[in-house]
């Protein structure tokens, strides 16, 4: 009969793991507070009324369309432009009486310069950028935000891009806001990755761009934290910006694609404000990021009620029950998706069938795209019903043994002993 029990040193690797499960369910990002008291909010709208008078005061670099003019000319009114920023305002956990700020920043964004670069990447966060909704990207990107450089949707290219470049980082100096697309080759001495007409490493290509940004934005998993580039055995050496960065305002807006809600978010943030969003450990924007998606999904009551797919497309497929058993990490995964969803909010990835693959965490290539439970969750539904959250019923639920619903390793010890013949 084969020998399942644990070495000392496999014992203590498994307790690390689940302490390490343990932690995400316990993680102060997982905790937003939303309501920071009438004197917080008095003082931050008076800031912020000021900021947007002086603005108001400035010339647009190039751009001086009459926005309200191009919104209408669009099909956005008065009405529904309101109702979007009020929607936004709500998004970055603002009171509703900043409605009116949030609208006027939006209008403003020409008085924000942005330069856009990408690294190692599929340029998907810059499809989903102009894939936005509500006034429409293609407007709010290229007619009103003052985008001085973004490779793949400008004309120019080799030293006729480079000079651009060059000008927009000398007329905006510490002024323009970063944004990142794209992992860091660091691996050969960053000849893995070369960009422009002189061959720069993107590396190096990304350390001059970066040091007179006022501050710096990595959009997607890649830009964050190295994303499918940096995936085992990570040939190229990709890392993430903030691995290369240092002493610069750094904001991680991860996923695979990114949100374009989210990037249009900071960038009213920081117009709002003059700040980068407040930020949890992983630099992330906690109005975006402070969510678990699991306590936000629409399959939620199955997961409680103890309803799971048990494999693709069997009645628990067809009836919409919990993804977890076919690999969902929505209990390990923070962000907005299942609140801001995608194309003008229509769906998201769980409501379309698939399972959430964790790519706004670090590491989500190799931790959590795979169609199996976390194997040291030991997640089983609670017996009080939709009413219970997993806070409510507490730790108890990542270290109970017995009828989990993960496959884990006493399951499998159990399992194994009986086809050996031996007793359970």
């Amino acid at each position: 009969m084969n020998d399942y029990s644990l070495t000392k040193e496999e014992e203590l690797t498994m307790a690390d793991r689940i302490e390490g499960v343990k932690k995400l369910f316990t993680s102060k990002s997982a905790r937003v507070e939303t309501n920071r008291g009438d004197a917080h909010y008095e003082k931050l709208f008076q800031s912020c009324q000021t900021r947007i008078e002086e603005l108001k005061t400035q010339t647009p670099s190039k751009n001086r369309l009459d926005i309200d003019d191009l919104l209408e000319d669009q099909g956005v009114n008065r009405r529904d432009f309101m109702k979007w920023a009020s929607a936004v305002t709500g998004m970055l956990m603002l009171p509703a009486s900043f409605t009116p700020l949030v609208a006027d920043a939006a209008l403003l964004m020409n008085r924000a310069p942005v330069i856009w670069i990408e690294l190692s990447d599929c340029a998907g966060n810059t499809e989903a950028m102009l894939r936005s909704d509500g006034p429409k990207i293609d407007e709010i990107l290229l007619d009103i935000i003052s985008l001085e450089f973004n490779e793949t949707i400008m004309a120019a290219s080799g030293h006729q891009a480079e000079a651009q470049l060059e000008d927009a980082m000398h007329t905006f100096k510490d002024k323009y806001l970063l944004f990142v697309e794209g992992a860091v080759p660091m691996g050969m001495n960053g000849q893995f990755g070369t960009i422009g007409a002189e061959g720069e490493t993107m590396h190096d290509h990304l350390q001059r761009v970066a040091k007179h940004a006022a501050a710096i934005v990595a959009v997607g998993s890649c830009a964050t934290f190295g994303g499918v580039p940096a995936a085992s055995p990570n040939p190229t050496g990709a890392v993430g910006v903030m691995d290369v960065v240092k002493g610069k305002p750094l904001i991680n807006i991860p996923a695979c694609p990114a949100n374009p809600a989210n990037m249009v978010g900071v960038i009213i943030h920081y117009i709002l404000t003059g700040q980068v969003p407040e930020l949890d450990s992983l630099l992330r924007p906690k109005f975006a990021f402070g969510y678990r998606i699991h306590d936000n999904c629409e399959r939620r009551a199955h997961f409680d009620a103890g309803e799971f797919v048990e494999e693709w497309g069997d009645e628990g497929a067809k009836n919409n029950f919990c993804l977890y058993k076919v690999g969902c990490k929505g209990p390990m995964t923070f962000n907005n998706c299942s609140i801001v969803r995608y194309n003008e909010g229509v769906n998201w990835p769980v409501g379309v069938g698939r399972g959430c693959i964790g790519c706004s965490e670090p590491d989500f290539w190799d931790k959590y795209a795979y169609e199996r439970p976390m194997a040291d969750a030991h997640i089983k539904a609670p017996t009080g019903g939709v009413e219970k959250t997993v806070d409510e019923f507490g730790l108890g639920l990542l270290t109970a043994a017995g009828i989990g619903i993960g496959i884990h390793a006493a399951a499998s010890i159990v399992a194994g002993k009986k086809e050996d013949g031996g007793e359970a």
